[in-house]
């Protein structure tokens, strides 16, 4: 390559880059390299091609390379720059460091602005990197200054430089802090405008960066003197300068200055207000000092000095906050150092505890010089107690041998005694303590201490305890814990509670942190009812408490709040308390309560939980838990936890009560959702727990057992049949059963036993609401009318009595209302009287406005009672009874809007009217045939889906009431038309055995006209029967008996009925149809030519679309075309919409099919699909399309979902989906779908075993473990049992598909012995079954070729001839091959191969031909990969995969010819391109693209191709990324 061609391929490269063409560009950097290895511009367009391809470690190697080839030159540095800066490793931030660097000193001597952008990136880079001495900032300032920047653009510089060494002050050293102080000068005096806004904070900055640096103390003091002088009314550098005076001990005339000048300034100023409190603490004015400390202390609370001083004032009450404060030693003074160690060690002495004076021995060796206070004696013995006892008892003995007359000596061998309960040695040692030195407080309270725990006798009698108290308290009154036993004294000793809340209030108030005290008096302030008290010291605690502490007085005050109703407070105080302590169980529990009080379950419920998992035992915790989730509607929850606390406690009243009303809370809402069955055994449990609690004296518990019973009343009486516990009746049996009656006059007993225990207006109405439950069953089983009107008097008395009591109660008056409405009573004017007065009590009262307008519309007065249902449905709009009130409105004026309403009711909810009110209405409007195309019709009845809808409600109404006839005929009459026959059956069966003794003979004979209907469709022998136990005399009826016939096979009766019928017909569309029936009838009896006269008898007149469709498919059955196309010309005239579409166009198609017109054959059905889209979406389709148009079939019309699951899954089945592609949307859910909605349609069943089978290959394709094993005999022997009066052929064809399907599963898992079994039982009961046989002989091929041996000609003979009796079979032909292929009999193979493709063509097979030729290719390939030398097979490769190409674009025979190019010629250019052709195709299934990558792989590694390598290698690596 010459010059000029390396230039053109340089700037070819150029322009490709520039174009995205970053492959290209590669290809002639390429060029260029094998002619000039060190070609600067080629490498660096290489680097910028490999880094837009995202081949990192390629860019940075060619740009290395070029770097190393011309060091100076900008475009690799540049290059570089930008690889390092759009990597996410951490590991590149020093080599780009290293390229800003270079950059730098290119950028140097020439482009100012780049060299500043650059310093800048690397300025960026160290501060990220924590480099702050590294010197690009100060470079780039110096290269400004140098350049003669602007003063404002300098001052930004610095400002910036200020910024980054400021953020990060933890990582300074001494070098970093001057150079941040140095850029604070520089940016202050660079400043345009001084004094300024800006100027001030920046100082204010730079003065509270010197007060973080020690050894900057002249520094501050400089600063903050400067700063006062340009902003004299600025207080904030001398309150500096204050604490920094406070800080450092110095105390001199100069910081007096600056307290009284700050102080003039601002008079709350903290710092200023501690500094005249040291002041006076040196002056030893100690009342003015602490005065001064505690109020500076408010108002700086981080600031720890003012704590000490005040701890040298002796404020014990401080000690925990002092001991915070004190925690770090760190300050600029070592004699402030010491005496902080001191003062902690003599504070945490005081507290009196093992660990505090472990840290207090810590302390006093770390003390460089001894106190005037003379700790290190005290810290001494405290060292030896700790360590060991008895040694720090020697070391007493021996200092009160050595000093006898020291009353220190005898305290501290008592105080010894004491710690080791040793009383009689402590009493004598105190005893001479005091004896040397009365006056010391201590040794009076030690020694009453001990004599308050000595012995029984001392314990009894504590005066001689109170003695020494009252002297300590005497000698010493700030002894708190002196006052403490006092008050344990008063209160548990004298009983004198007055006084001990006293003791106690003394104690709390010299050691504010003694609890024992606090409670104390917390606790006899309420019981003597002084809670101004309680709460004066609870909120002083609480205010003074730190969070996390003072746990007692927050739990006191949360108790208090929630005993006076004020939840919110109460859990605000009680969650400080756990906060205090988070493993207190009680205040776990105390949350829970005040949380369940405010209204807030979910979170009552956690704390409950809570308490309960700190502390098991707590039996209430959990009970709590329980009926919280009771009142959330968690019933089963809340009754597991109700058993696991009878587990432990088995009478356990609250928990039996809150199990009983768990199940009472599950009955009604069973009731509800109209799950009786449920609902009667939520009671019967509800009863034996309620009658296990044993507590008669109880008046809630008979209330609850009342309200069990009484809510029997909805059911009806034939299912009521209850277990009640003995106990409850008074009877010795264990259990017995109780009907309806029964159970609600148990009730009423109930309830009364409730109002002897507790007369309550509530408990009254009860009863009277029981009463007339029972006077309404009654007058349902048509009892004596004597007994119901006592019932009913007895109600509205006891109803009468609960107003009386409680007048204000809107219920009782409702109740009151419904029983005074009844028709026994029909006191209309009171009922009347009783709802107004209703709501009056409640304004918003939906019930008793609903209840006034049903009254109204039972008395007439429609417009009054619309008014009264308006009102109320204005106040709840979801109440379903006033909607119900407004459709029947609706029914008595005859609006549009009737069926509308009554459909609303059963949205909202369900309801017995509503559900009977919207299946009439449905009922009627299709039983109106000639409104099928209305408007009105298409939306009430297809748009509102209204017959499933109807069906659904219905089914509930007649469970409930069973014994309503009219509604059992309407929900069969809805089931016939969802399809539902032996549901539609059972229900016409019970309509007609309700209505069998009514004595309406004219309304029997319908039922079992409709019941003989259903019947004749499948049990054809009871539909005879049953139209035989009536008379028939109209037309219905006689047609109905002559199917039956039909279907039975009876055709002479079945003519005769027929015959009858076309005498009383009326219309000539029914003469039509029992003409079409005859004719059918003759066709049966082979008399072909009568029944095309009777057909062309119906069309002589106004024919009818089943006439036609008979006669056209008579023509197609006998094969007579003009026939089958003159009458389908017909047909199409007469079209009626939509009125049997999926018909008309099957037979269309079968006719085109007829007449050899493919092309119409599928444009009839498109047409169809575009035009009714609904019904055509189940025709069968090819695969895939077929599986998507099922769906749409489905989404659009449930009602055909049996066909439609099943035609979807086996579609999806033969595009070959299954679960790893799709979990939602298989094969298998789909046909599982149709089984669960249609289990007894045998084909699903069949389906289902073919998509089981097919999942077992696939997991066993992909080595996984297979999940539905063993299922073949069990589905099997489902299909073979699911006949269903299925035509026999059909069955037959179904059970031999099953069997071979079964056969071939068994073989596929390696169970041979069964698969061959079954086999020759199959054979058994068919032995002309070439299939079963061919299947035979596959299986015992099989366990032959397992053996590896070669097999004996004979046998290979024997399998021939067997393929040859399926010799339409194209995978019989295949398999075949497969043997002779195994046995190295290629020519054979390739035989049986051409054979079965032979077959397929001639059946027009596709997946045949194409698997046949694919089979074919790898066939030949096979051998040519052997290096046979042989032109025969190389080109029947090519001929097949040619082929097999023009069917469809398969991947697979685009990789065997690529195979076959490499074979040839493994280096060629023409390999590459076609091994690329199937890696890169979009589509291509991954195990294709894998194999052809593996040989593209070795292809370029013959080539030596590196740079397209690692291309492949890196796209196989994102693949494989993405697919995972």
């Amino acid at each position: 390559m010459s010059n000029k061609e390396v230039k053109a391929a340089l700037k070819s490269a150029r322009e490709a880059i520039r174009n995205k063409e970053y492959k290209e560009a590669l290809k002639h950097c390429k060029a260029v390299l094998k002619q000039e290895k060190n070609n600067y511009n080629a490498w660096v367009f290489i680097g910028v091609a490999a880094a837009e391809l995202e081949q990192p470690d390629q860019a940075k190697g060619a740009y290395e390379k070029a770097v190393e080839l011309e060091p100076n030159q900008l475009l690799a540095w540049q290059g570089l720059a930008n690889l390092y800066e759009k990597s996410n490793q951490t590991d590149v931030k020093g080599d780009l460091a290293d390229v800003y660097q270079k950059l730098l000193e290119l950028y140097g001597s020439g482009d100012k602005q780049k060299w500043c952008d650059v310093c800048n990136k690397l300025v960026e880079l160290y501060h990220q990197e924590k480099k702050y001495l590294e010197v690009a900032w100060q470079k780039l300032i110096k290269m400004k200054q140098k350049e003669g920047a602007e003063n404002a653009e300098l001052h930004q510089l610095w400002k910036k430089m200020i910024q980054l060494l400021k953020d990060s002050t933890q990582y300074q050293d001494k070098k970093t802090e001057q150079l941040l102080l140095t850029a604070f000068e520089h940016a202050l005096n660079s400043f345009d405008t001084i004094p300024g806004e800006d100027h001030q904070n920046l100082y204010k900055d730079f003065i509270q960066c010197l007060s973080k640096f020690p050894r900057e103390a002249a520094r501050l003091e400089k600063a903050c003197n400067d700063m006062m002088a340009l902003y004299p009314s600025v207080s904030y550098p001398l309150e500096v300068l204050c604490l920094h005076f406070v800080q450092s001990g110095t105390l001199s005339e100069e910081s007096l200055c600056c307290f009284s000048r700050l102080l003039e300034m601002d008079p709350s100023s903290g710092p200023g207000i501690i500094g005249f409190g040291v002041k006076s603490l040196q002056e030893k004015k100690y009342k003015e000092a602490v005065n001064s400390l505690t109020e500076g202390k408010h108002i700086i609370q981080q600031y720890k000095y003012s704590f000490l001083f005040l701890f040298l004032l002796d404020e014990t009450f401080l000690l925990p906050t002092a001991l915070k404060a004190l925690g770090t030693s760190e300050g600029p003074s070592l004699r402030w150092k010491n005496l902080m160690l001191l003062l902690k060690a003599e504070a945490l002495i005081k507290i009196t505890d093992a660990n505090a004076a472990e840290e207090a021995i810590r302390l006093q060796r770390l003390v460089l010089y001894c106190h005037s206070r003379k700790l290190s004696g005290i810290l001494v013995i405290i060292e030896e107690i700790t360590r060991e006892e008895w040694h720090s008892l020697q070391i007493s003995q021996e200092l009160l041998l050595s000093h006898p007359d020291v009353a220190e000596s005898h305290a501290l061998e008592g105080f010894i005694h004491y710690s080791e309960k040793n009383y009689e040695q402590a009493e004598r040692s105190f005893l001479n303590a005091i004896e040397r030195k009365a006056e010391t407080a201590e040794y009076h309270q030690y020694l009453g201490l001990t004599y308050w725990f000595m012995s029984d006798e001392t314990r009894k009698d504590k005066g001689k305890a109170l003695t020494q108290f009252l002297k300590a308290a005497k000698l010493d009154s700030n002894l708190g814990s002196v006052f403490r036993y006092l008050g344990n004294y008063y209160r548990d000793v004298a009983g004198d509670k007055s006084r001990a809340r006293g003791c106690y209030k003394k104690a709390f108030e010299l050691d504010g942190t003694d609890e024992e005290s606090g409670t104390g008096a917390v606790d006899l302030s309420v019981e003597l009812g002084d809670m101004d008290t309680a709460l004066s010291i609870l909120n002083e605690v609480t205010e003074r408490a730190s969070p996390g502490t003072a746990k007692w007085a927050w739990l006191h005050r949360g108790l208090y709040y929630l005993r006076t109703d004020q939840p919110s407070q109460a859990v605000a105080d009680l969650q400080a308390a756990v906060r205090a302590d988070p493993k207190d169980s009680n205040c776990w529990e105390s949350l829970g309560e005040a949380y369940l009080n405010r209204g807030s379950y979910s979170t009552a419920l956690k704390s409950f939980r809570k308490a309960s998992e700190l502390n098991p035992g707590l039996v209430y915790s959990i009970y709590k838990a329980a009926a919280v989730e009771h009142i959330l509607g968690k019933y089963e929850n809340a009754i597991a936890t109700y058993q696991q606390i009878l587990k432990d406690t088995e009478d356990y009243v609250p928990a039996l009560k809150g199990l009983g009303e768990c199940y009472l809370s599950l009955a009604r809402s069973a009731l509800d959702n109209f799950f009786d069955g449920k609902a009667m055994d939520y009671i019967e449990q509800a009863l034996e727990f309620f009658t296990r609690l044993q507590r008669p004296d109880v008046s809630c518990l008979w209330k609850l057992l009342g309200d069990s019973c009484t809510s029997v009343h909805v059911f009806s009486p034939a299912k009521v049949n209850i277990k009640v516990l003995g106990s409850l009746l008074g009877k010795n049996a264990a259990t017995q059963r109780l009907n309806k009656s029964e159970l609600l006059i148990l009730g009423g007993r109930c309830y009364g036993r409730a109002l002897k225990l507790m007369p309550l207006p509530s408990i009254w109405c009860d009863l009277g609401i029981n009463y007339y439950r029972q006077a309404e069953h009654l007058t349902a089983v048509e009892s004596d009318m004597n007994e119901i009107s006592e019932l009913l008097e007895k109600s509205l008395q006891c109803l009468k009595k609960a107003v009386r009591l409680d007048s204000k109660n809107h219920l009782y008056w409702n109740a009151l209302g419904v029983v005074a409405s009844c028709s026994a009573i029909g006191n209309y004017a009171l009922a009347q009287h009783s709802f107004i007065k209703s709501v009056q009590a409640e304004k918003i009262n939906v019930v008793a406005w609903t209840n006034l307008g049903v009254l109204y519309l039972t008395t007439g007065n429609v417009e009054q009672a619309h008014e009264a249902f308006k009102i109320a449905q204005s106040l709840e709009p979801s109440y379903l009874l006033c909607w119900i009130g407004q459709a029947f409105i609706a029914e008595t004026v005859d609006s549009y809007d009737t069926m509308d309403l009554f459909r609303h009711t059963t949205e909202l909810s369900m309801h017995t009217e509503g559900a009977k009110g919207y299946a009439h209405w449905v009922c009627s409007t299709l039983q109106d045939k000639s409104n099928r195309n209305t408007e009105l019709y298409l939306y009430n009845i297809v748009q509102m889906n209204a017959i499933p809808a109807a069906q659904v409600v219905l089914s509930k109404y007649t469970e409930r009431n069973p014994d309503d006839a009219s509604a059992f005929t309407m929900l069969g009459y809805l089931n016939e038309y969802l399809n539902l026959k032996r549901q539609a059956t059972d229900a016409y069966e019970r309509a007609a055995s309700l209505l069998k003794n009514s004595g309406d003979t004219e309304r029997y004979n319908i039922a079992m006209q409709n019941c003989g209907r259903c019947l004749a469709l499948g049990e054809c022998d009871k539909a005879i029967e049953v139209y035989t136990s009536i008379p028939l005399t109209k037309f219905d009826g006689i047609v109905g008996i002559a199917l039956a016939y039909f279907k039975k096979g009876l055709l002479q009766e079945s003519i005769k009925a027929y015959e009858k019928a076309l005498s009383v017909a009326e219309s000539e569309e029914d003469k039509a149809h029992i003409l079409t029936a005859l004719a059918i009838i003759e066709y049966k009896q082979n008399k072909v030519d009568a029944a095309k006269t009777l057909l062309f008898k119906c069309s002589l007149k106004e024919p009818s679309m089943e006439s036609l469709m008979a006669l056209c498919t008579l023509g197609l059955v006998k094969e007579d075309a003009t026939l089958a196309t003159a009458a389908l010309k017909e047909l199409l005239k007469h079209e009626k919409g939509k009125y049997k579409i999926y018909e008309r166009c099957l037979i269309a198609s079968a006719v085109y099919a007829l007449q050899g017109r493919n092309v119409g054959v599928q444009r009839e059905i498109s047409k169809a699909i575009h035009r009714y889209v609904l019904s055509f979406f189940r025709f069968p389709c090819k695969y895939i399309g077929g599986a998507v148009a099922g769906n749409v079939a489905h989404v659009l019309d449930v009602n055909h979902a049996k066909e439609v699951l099943v035609n979807i899954a086996v579609n999806q089945l033969t595009a070959g989906h299954h679960m790893l592609e799709d979990e939602k949307n298989n094969p298998l859910k789909n046909v599982q779908k149709a089984i669960h909605l249609y289990p007894d349609n045998p084909a699903a069943w069949a389906v289902l075993m073919a998509a089981c089978h097919a999942e077992n290959t696939v997991v066993c394709l992909n080595n996984t473990q297979p999940k539905r094993m063993d299922l073949e005999m069990t589905l099997l022997s489902t299909v073979l049992a699911k006949k269903n009066n299925l035509p026999c052929h059909y069955v037959q064809t179904l059970e031999d598909w099953c069997l071979c399907q079964a056969i071939t599963s068994l073989e596929e898992t390696g169970k041979l012995s069964e698969a061959e079994a079954l086999c020759t039982k199959g054979l058994k009961s068919c032995p002309e079954h070439p299939a079963l046989f061919l299947l035979l002989r596959q299986i015992q091929c099989k366990q032959l070729l397992q053996s590896h041996k070669e097999l004996p000609d004979n046998i290979l003979e024997e399998l021939r001839k067997t393929v040859m009796t399926s010799s339409t079979s194209v995978a019989a032909w295949q398999w075949l091959a497969n043997v002779y292929q195994s046995q190295r009999m290629m020519v054979g193979a390739e035989m049986c191969y051409r054979k079965s493709l032979q077959l397929a063509s001639q059946q027009g097979s596709w997946n045949g031909k194409l698997s046949s030729l694919l089979r074919l290719a790898m066939l030949a390939l096979e051998i040519c990969m052997a290096n046979v030398s042989n032109e025969h097979w190389p080109s029947l490769v090519q001929e097949a995969t040619t082929e097999a190409l023009k069917l469809s674009s398969c991947p697979l025979a685009a990789l065997l010819q690529a195979l076959l190019q490499y074979n040839r010629k493994m280096g060629a250019r023409e390999t590459r391109r076609m091994l690329e052709r199937v890696v890169y195709q979009p589509g291509n299934p991954e195990t294709i693209v894998s194999v052809a990558r593996w040989y593209l792989l070795q292809h370029l590694y013959a080539k030596d191709d590196q740079e397209l390598i690692d291309v492949s290698q890196s796209i196989s690596y994102r693949n494989s990324v993405y697919l995972h």
